[in-house]
């Protein structure tokens, strides 16, 4: 009977300690799942943190380049800024030159005039060289004159030139073929220009001479011991032969 006693006791006991061991494991399970979730739930925090770490790392990134862009920007306005105020100074220069263009012109124009009257003048009573040569460029200033498509700068450099030409006529020794009316009669003749110095004729066959009296206004025969010297410095202003000195006829200073 006590035996039987004991051994009721110990298959309590050990139901006892087994139903204890289960409920331990079922403990040890429960607190490895809760510790699990809390891993897990940690995980996604990490993960979660991480992403804004990154998402705020790319906005800061890209604020420092809109802010670089920004910087770059204010720098290019300053510089137009700057561009602007040189245009707008340059305007007014422009402006202000077209007036003074405008002032000039209208002093220019009558002074073209009187520079185009004065050289007809000077053409007709000076030695009558290249005459119809002259006398038509000085035709062509006084169209050119009334040109509206045409600056007064440029009118200005052509009358300009003109007087040029004519004052290098002054230092030129130059011949050309003519035809002029002797004792009645028009020939062909090579006409020596020495400067403004002398100007004289010779037919083609050299039996005629002859020289301009400015006094006089008129053509005059010359002996015939200038025959050779304007013979030769008829060749002399064509280049064929080597300078020399030349005896032609000159009219007396008054």
């Amino acid at each position: 009977m006590r035996a039987k006693r004991n051994a009721v006791l110990l298959l309590s006991t050990l139901g006892a300690i087994f139903t204890a061991e289960m409920v331990a494991g079922q403990a040890v399970q429960q607190i490895v799942a809760a510790e699990s979730r809390r891993i897990q739930l940690a995980q996604a925090a990490q993960d979660q943190i991480d992403g804004i770490v990154d998402e705020t790392r790319s906005v800061a990134e890209e604020y420092r380049a809109v802010m670089k862009e920004v910087d770059g920007l204010l720098v290019y306005n300053t510089l137009l800024d700057r561009q602007i105020e040189d245009q707008e100074e340059e305007l007014r220069n422009l402006r202000l030159s077209i007036d003074q263009v405008q002032f000039i012109e209208r002093q220019v124009l009558p002074l073209l005039t009187r520079m185009i009257d004065g050289l007809e003048q000077f053409v007709a009573l000076d030695v009558p060289f290249l005459i119809d040569e002259r006398n038509q460029r000085v035709e062509n200033l006084t169209v050119l004159l009334e040109r509206a498509d045409v600056t007064a700068a440029e009118k200005f450099r052509v009358v300009m030139e003109a007087w040029q030409i004519e004052n290098d006529y002054a230092r030129t020794i130059y011949t050309y073929t003519d035809e002029l009316e002797i004792d009645g009669t028009p020939r062909e003749v090579d006409v020596l220009q020495v400067g403004r110095v002398a100007l004289v004729y010779q037919t083609a066959d050299g039996a005629e001479s002859g020289a301009w009296n400015q006094r006089t206004r008129s053509w005059e025969s010359v002996g015939d011991e200038y025959r050779n010297p304007i013979r030769q410095g008829i060749r002399l202003a064509r280049n064929q032969i080597a300078p020399d000195l030349l005896l032609l006829p000159l009219a007396a200073p008054e």
